[in-house]
């Protein structure tokens, strides 16, 4: 089973809004089995509209449309429904009261005519009841094409697709299932990772396909199988990922989309009952900004010292001018310096201390560009190691990130649970 979804909107054709909406639908289609064909953004032109959904018309089982539904006169998809489907728009007593209950009972104001007019849908049409706003969705078919229009708002968007639209495709149409495996690895880049599961890769069953996702300082390995059988699919996965952390088990970090290095940090610091703190000066707080996302970070997640300028690393962290003087802004001894001192300051178990040239220019520094040191504070020393991760910045601050990430778990992993 085939879908594709179309985002209507010029807003997003000249970049003055993301499409999220695209992302969340996929995800919630993949889930039920329904392979999502192509993603298409259009303007608000009905001739454009017209022309999209005649070329999709019996190319994919299911168009999903978001966007064009609203109180404003400039909201044309329902018109343009009714014009591909040969029908007209009638007032949908349910959607009136709905509205009239929103505006008049929530807002305390009168209703307008352009209140009123979001209750005009086409006849032929499936209303999809909308509670979080005023504009209903629609679901109309054609031939073998079913076209579901929904409005753009995001919140509104996922109401309805979660609520009416997942479990109306579950019940109309037969699917295959999908299913995917994650594996999120550090420490090594895609090319290396790739020619060590080369033999691995050859070997897969035809029904499983590899997909790698780098980004920098991490890869991830996506499995995804496709069939009638949920078992077979379910086993033929969980057996080559066995085989695959035999091979790669080192650089092996989770698994899945929600098994991130910080939700993993977290659950392991959680369970050897370890604290963390940082010092950061060249990644500017992304680290803390990456540890304290995760749910119960404050359980092992103390605070954080952002020493951008070299005043701040003196008056707040207390590192000595003489060293700095002496080994420069950027090194070894000053990113040892303050990962001792934000682990005694947070009396904390874990500190994480970076310093380095980001770019364009080296600052206070005489590094080169790219340079960045990072210190690791245990409960028994400090490991500090020195890279260079080129340019641009933000190739930088992500690889040392990401980097320092790893170095923490690597050394939590080394420890016995208490």
């Amino acid at each position: 089973m085939k879908a594709t979804i179309v985002t209507i909107g010029d807003e997003i054709l000249i970049g003055q809004i993301v499409d999220t909406n695209s992302g969340f639908i996929a995800k919630s289609l993949d889930r039920i089995g329904v392979a999502v064909h192509e993603m298409l953004s259009i303007s608000d032109d009905k001739q454009h509209i017209l022309d999209t959904f005649s070329k999709l018309q019996n190319q994919v089982d299911l168009v999903i449309i978001t966007g064009g539904l609203g109180p404003t006169k400039d909201d044309i998809t329902k018109h343009t429904f009714c014009e591909y489907f040969d029908d007209k728009l009638i007032v949908d007593d349910a959607v009136l009261a709905h509205v009239t209950a929103i505006i008049e009972g929530f807002y305390k104001r009168p209703i307008t005519q352009l209140n009123r007019d979001q209750a005009l849908v086409p006849s032929k049409c499936t209303v999809l009841h909308n509670a979080m706003g005023t504009a209903p969705g629609m679901w109309m078919k054609k031939e073998q094409t079913v076209f579901i229009s929904l409005p753009g708002v995001p919140y509104e968007m996922k109401y309805l697709i979660e609520h009416e639209i997942i479990p109306k495709v579950v019940q109309e149409f037969e699917r295959p299932y999908i299913l995917h495996k994650t594996i999120m690895t550090y420490g090594e880049g895609e090319s290396k990772v790739a020619e060590r599961i080369e033999t691995w890769e050859n070997n897969l069953p035809s029904f499983i396909k590899l997909a790698y996702l780098p980004s920098p300082g991490k890869v991830r390995l996506r499995l995804s199988a496709r069939g009638t059988d949920k078992e077979i699919l379910e086993k033929a996965i969980d057996d080559n990922v066995i085989s695959l952390t035999q091979i790669i088990g080192d650089i092996i970090v989770g698994f899945d989309e929600g098994e991130t290095i910080e939700v993993i940090l977290g659950r392991l610091l959680t369970q050897h009952k370890k604290t963390i703190a940082t010092a950061e000066s060249c990644t500017g707080g992304k680290i803390a900004q990456v540890l304290s996302s995760v749910p119960g970070a404050s359980n092992y997640f103390k605070g954080s010292v952002v020493s951008y300028a070299t005043e701040t690393k003196i008056n707040v962290l207390g590192i000595s001018p003489e060293l700095i003087e002496k080994c420069s802004i950027v090194s070894a001894e000053v990113a040892q310096a303050m990962a001792r001192s934000i682990q005694k300051i947070m009396q904390t178990d874990f500190a994480i201390a970076t310093t380095g040239n980001a770019g364009p220019s080296k600052g206070d520094a005489a590094a080169e560009v790219g340079t960045v040191f990072i210190a690791l504070a245990t409960p028994n020393e400090v490991i500090v190691q020195e890279f260079n991760f080129g340019q641009p910045r933000e190739k930088v601050l992500e690889r040392a990130v990401n980097k320092s990430l790893e170095m923490l778990q690597k050394e939590i992993l080394k420890m016995p649970l208490e």
